[in-house]
């Protein structure tokens, strides 16, 4: 069994070289994991309402995220 031979013209595109280190992807998960502690703390202590606070803040972090991400400030698609 042989390694298949590819053409330079038939190699995709490389990478971007941010890495996902963008503004949306930092407030995304910086919102997610502020989220996640106030929910933990949510059930440690027994608190349905801090619970869906922590809910509520992961809500609003992916949809921060994905509105910076439309603004220009994430990762290009192509």
């Amino acid at each position: 069994m042989t390694a298949p031979h590819f053409e330079p013209h038939q190699l995709p595109q490389p990478a971007n070289h941010n890495e996902g280190k963008t503004t949306a992807a930092w407030v995304t998960s910086a919102g997610v994991v502020a989220g996640a502690i106030t929910a933990g703390v949510g059930f440690m202590v027994p608190q349905a309402a801090v619970i869906w606070v922590g809910v509520a803040i992961v809500v609003v972090a992916l949809g921060a995220g994905a509105a910076l991400r439309a603004l220009g400030h994430g990762q290009p698609l192509s």
